[in-house]
């Protein structure tokens, strides 16, 4: 479909999101992939990225990201495919436009997405947009979409519509963890679930439309149990995982299986199970096997790899590190699912340093943290903040408390101002724990102050 030539800049990119027309943010994320391979450019284009464009949190994309658009729709500007002039976005202009538009009062609270600058977000603010979307775009939709209350009542038609709002919510939600982190978004998460297995129940539909409705109820299901397994609430994330895999074994979804048994592995792993963590790895990777995608099965390997860590068994896990390493390598494909859009080179260094550091070898595991820690795209807050705990209390254990010191700080900058995750700052408790006796130096000194600030609030 054309472009408007007339756009309204002053919210979503609505311009944008008639491009896509029946599309889903999937399937054109992969034909931007494509568009971008024509002309010999590298984009990680994928239904995130898609996702912020049509929110209007992108306002302006890279000239990467420029070229490959004006090469999928020759003849149109930027303005005509919905986006802001890049010197009102970018730049001293663009900081005193924001700063005149907070001023006067305006701001995208109600699309739940910042037009602020992202790095004077308050944990006021972090607040404001996870409620914002709880209650406006697809998750008010989704409400919308329940049957009536009434035994007595015909159950109501779902169709296409309302299961990609189930399909939105699930994106919108991953979006916004992984910017603030699961703590401000687990409970009203699950409302959206039960509205979701609602409509299942009591609702009216073909059986094209059931199988993606499992399918997007399932991946809902993922969704909230990583908010509770973040917020550390490990035996609710082991509910809803289990929930989702039942989901997927009774639409025979192998995709959906592979993901609920990847996140159950990592749950195991986490709540001190190393057993079930690699026989739930296992699990996802003969589900995985039909799908064709090497990244999945790369992330399976390293899921495996924790739950060898955690067993002690150095060389089973090395042999599972390897292996993901060599799928890793393979590249990406068409195939791989939507939700890992977070697996890349930070992602592997991250989890590997992990493994390490379960194994007792913390410089080794200091060393991927650090490269964990470099390599990470900023739209990730959370995994920033998240390797740079890991790197502080891989330090710390390895006898390098000032540049431990100065990763925790870090970690609590983030962990302050825009991420909100039980999980991280229980890493950081390690952390300090392994730094007080280090307590009068300077760096260390300024960390642990920093620390116990955090508690207090």
């Amino acid at each position: 479909m054309a472009p408007s030539p007339t756009p309204d800049r002053s919210g979503p990119n609505t311009a944008f999101r008639r491009i896509r027309g029946d599309l889903s943010p999937g399937e054109f994320s992969a034909a931007v992939r494509r568009a971008a391979r024509e002309i010999g450019e590298r984009v990680s284009c994928d239904a995130r990225y898609i996702g912020r464009v049509e929110s209007g949190e992108i306002r302006c994309p890279n000239y990467a990201y420029e070229r490959v658009f004006k090469h999928m729709f020759p003849g149109y500007s930027l303005a005509e495919l919905g986006f802001a002039p890049r010197d009102t976005v970018r730049g001293r202009r663009a900081r005193e436009a924001r700063r005149a538009a907070a001023g006067a009062g305006s701001g995208p609270q109600a699309y739940g997405f910042g037009a602020r600058d992202e790095h004077t977000h308050s944990d006021e603010e972090s607040d404001v947009l996870r409620r914002a979307f709880m209650t406006s775009g697809p998750a008010a939709a989704l409400a919308a979409t329940l049957p009536g209350g009434s035994a007595s009542a015909a159950p109501r038609r779902i169709g296409r519509p309302e299961v990609r709002t189930v399909e939105e919510a699930v994106r919108q939600i991953r979006l916004l963890d992984d910017r603030h982190g699961a703590d401000g978004l687990y409970a009203r998460a699950g409302h959206w679930l039960r509205s979701a297995y609602a409509m299942l129940e009591e609702g009216a539909y073909s059986q094209p439309v059931a199988d993606r409705l499992h399918s997007g109820s399932g991946e809902l299901a993922i969704s909230v149990g990583w908010l509770a397994h973040d917020s550390g609430r490990h035996d609710e994330a082991r509910s809803y995982y289990a929930e989702a895999l039942a989901t997927a074994r009774m639409a025979g979804d192998a995709a959906l299986e592979a993901h609920a048994f990847c996140n159950t592995s990592f749950l195991a792993r986490d709540a001190d199970r190393p057993r079930e963590a690699v026989r739930a790895a296992q699990a996802a990777q003969r589900a995985a096997t039909r799908l064709g995608s090497s990244r999945l099965l790369s992330l399976l390997a390293l899921r495996e790899a924790g739950g060898w860590a955690g067993l002690g068994d150095r060389v089973a896990c090395e042999r599972a590190l390897l292996r993901a390493q060599r799928l890793y390598g393979r590249g990406p494909a068409d195939c791989d699912p939507e939700w890992m859009t977070f697996y890349g080179e930070a992602e592997m260094e991250g989890l590997e340093a992990q493994c390490w550091s379960r194994l007792g070898d913390y410089r080794r595991a200091a060393a991927h943290a650090r490269r964990g820690v470099a390599l990470q795209d900023s739209h990730f807050t959370r995994n920033i903040a998240l390797y740079s705990a890991e790197l502080a209390g891989d330090l710390a254990a390895s006898g390098e408390p000032d540049e431990a010191a100065k990763a925790g700080c870090r970690a609590l900058e983030l962990l302050g101002e825009r991420v909100k995750s039980s999980r991280i700052q229980g890493m950081l408790d390690v952390a300090a724990r392994a730094l007080r006796p280090y307590r009068r130096r300077s760096a260390v000194s300024t960390f642990l102050d920093g620390y116990v600030a955090k508690h207090a609030v």
